[in-house]
């Protein structure tokens, strides 16, 4: 017999507990989500927790880091083709990193004549994509002109030198609102850079726009509208990444940082069709980045290409003294590398038809057919690697029940909110459905400490259930939503890249993804590069037509 649902009563009697105060209203959509969570409870009560099971996470003493450790920041390139100066500046719009940086290192063009070709296309294409929230055309012609000036004298950074980049609008940039694509904080002003902002600022980056995001990094909705995917303008980007998916895919900018904490680079990178690497979590600093799950936060970068990917990691990872969760492993990225000799796995049951199709939340509403097209198309890409000469070792996942913890996600966004909770301005967000932030902080409120901390004790099982999987492979392939992986990897964080590899029938883009070991971002790169150099996927481009 199942227990009776919860009631606005009952509800209320709880606010009384913990000194709160919601309204009829609220108490009524929040019962949905507290009934389903009880559920959850359930998941997590049957799990087998030994008594020496910890938490995932661990405390310390320390409150702030040590000095940030030297890494490595090479550069290596793979051997590039001769790149020369279209005859309009406008058809470099889409080359890579590697193509743009030939032109500006050779000196067929100039930092200041991309930026300003990108500044053009940004604010033609943007009214219809709706992926930009501050142009920062002041900052970016003051860099470019530097960095023109630095070439000028012989003092090139890198490939990265001269640039154009956008940042997700949850960096903070000093001099410019940083909004998280929230109406309560849309005009907020931070006066320091993050640190990745820095990072890219010393590798001759020049920042041209903070691109929108959903509302505290969910879905594709921000205070300013929707942003739309280039490919067709009918639907969404998918979220939250969702201005640097637009914006890459469009040729608006040469590259871009997007944030994940479950999913937000891997969705827009797949419906926008850009090559996105989700890094080790504890890879890259996340200082002067909004903050909505601690122990889940991860940001990277969103390209055109797998090797534009390396290289912008190679400018934005390792400790910075600030940031208490990095990890100072090198990154050791070698473009010649043959992966042929690494141990390549894929989850065989997610290439069966009634798996590989299975969707997220993101993509519910295309349903069976675009199940049928991801199944094709993630069958292919296993050719593809095969034909390659890589031998493919079957594996399959931990099939530890994932959905309570989902807690752990709740729990900490709504305690990094809870300002905004408590004082009613959450109220303003643009969305405020069921399964928007305002209802989330609000149940949230009602989540049992100690099933928060169970849930981070299955968490770490799932762990290391899943440093066993790795014992077998180094870098496994898997459908980018097939196998619980995209839940599983990210509660545990290993790294991911995520690629085009085919088309819809409606002509919008499907994905692959390459998961590695923990900080092998060297290893799941190359691997997917292999597959993308046997591809053209991630050279066809959205008809911007009219825009």
């Amino acid at each position: 017999m199942s227990d009776p649902a919860i009631s606005p009563e009952q509800i209320a009697a709880a606010e009384a507990l913990l000194g709160l105060q919601f309204t009829p209203a609220q108490r009524e959509q929040m019962q949905a989500i507290l009934n389903d969570r009880r559920a959850q409870y359930a998941g997590i009560r049957a799990a087998d927790l030994d008594n020496n099971i910890p938490l995932s996470l661990n405390f310390s003493v320390k409150v702030s880091d040590p000095a940030p450790a030297a890494v490595p920041r090479g550069y290596p390139m793979s051997a590039q083709p001769p790149v020369t100066r279209p005859a309009d500046l406008e058809a470099a719009a889409f080359y890579t990193v590697t193509q743009l940086a030939e032109l500006v290192r050779s000196r067929q063009v100039t930092s200041l004549e991309l930026t300003e070709m990108y500044l053009r296309r940004l604010k033609r294409v943007d009214p219809v994509l709706q992926c930009v929230a501050r142009v920062t055309e002041e900052l970016a012609i003051q860099q470019a002109k530097r960095a023109d000036d630095e070439i000028a004298r012989g003092l090139y950074r890198g490939p990265l030198h001269g640039i154009p980049w956008g940042a997700k609008d949850l960096l903070a940039t000093r001099g410019y609102p940083t909004g998280w694509g929230a109406m309560p904080y849309k005009d907020q002003q931070i006066d320091m850079d993050a640190t990745v902002v820095q990072r890219l600022d010393a590798a001759g980056a020049v920042l041209i726009a903070k691109l929108t995001l959903g509302a505290l990094a969910n879905g594709d909705v921000w205070y300013g509208g929707i942003t739309k995917n280039p490919w067709d303008s009918s639907e969404g980007s998918s979220g939250s990444s969702a201005g640097p998916g637009a914006a890459t895919a469009a040729g608006l900018v040469g590259f871009s940082i997007g944030s994940e904490t479950m999913g937000s680079i891997v969705s827009p990178s797949t419906r926008c069709g850009v090559t996105g690497l989700r890094p080790t979590y504890g890879r890259v600093s996340r200082h002067g980045a909004m903050a909505l799950s601690w122990s889940m936060d991860k940001l990277g970068p969103m390209c055109r290409s797998v090797e534009d990917c390396a290289l912008v990691f190679s400018a934005i990872y390792g400790p910075d003294g600030l940031d208490m969760t990095i990890s100072p492993e090198p990154f050791s990225w070698d473009p010649a590398l043959d992966p042929r000799g690494l141990r390549i796995g894929y989850v065989a049951s997610a290439f069966e038809a009634a798996d590989a199709g299975k969707t997220t939340e993101h993509h519910r509403d295309q349903g069976l057919e675009l199940q049928r097209v991801n199944q094709v198309n993630s069958a292919a890409a296993l050719d593809v690697m095969r034909d390659a000469g890589f031998e493919l070792i079957p594996i399959e996942l931990p099939q530890t029940e994932t959905s309570g913890l989902w807690l752990i996600l709740a729990a900490e966004a709504a305690a990094a909110f809870d300002q905004i909770t408590r004082d009613g301005s959450v109220d303003s967000m643009k969305r405020q459905d069921d399964n928007a932030w305002p209802n989330i902080f609000r149940a949230a409120r009602l989540i049992p400490a100690v099933e928060y901390i169970n849930a981070n004790r299955v968490r770490m099982q799932l762990m290391r259930e899943m440093t066993r999987v790795m014992h077998a492979v180094d870098v496994f392939i898997v459908p980018s939503f097939g196998a619980n992986a995209l839940q599983i990897t990210n509660f545990t964080g290993h790294p991911c890249v995520v690629l085009p590899n085919g088309f819809t029938d409606k002509r919008t883009p499907t994905s692959i993804s390459f998961i590695g070991g923990l900080y092998q971002e060297a290893a799941t790169l190359a691997v997917a590069k292999a597959y993308q150099d046997a591809t053209d996927w991630h050279k066809q481009y959205p008809d911007l037509g009219a825009m």
